[in-house]
């Protein structure tokens, strides 16, 4: 599990930000878990903005 900077404090992501890491995620190849820690983000995250990525449920 990666250290994160501040474990403690909330974040807002900006949607392009979301579908960015989404679209990261879907690489063949490439696992959730190091997208995760190359962008500084909990997995459970990422596999959340997944799943809204997959139904198109982002809301602009």
């Amino acid at each position: 599990m990666p250290k994160y900077n501040n474990p403690r404090r909330t974040w807002k992501y900006s949607n392009d930000f979301k579908v960015n890491a989404g679209q990261l995620s879907f690489v063949v190849g490439v696992t959730i878990k190091s997208v995760a820690e190359k962008l500084d983000i909990h997995p459970f995250m990422l596999s959340r903005w997944r799943k809204e990525y997959r139904v198109e449920t982002f809301q602009y």
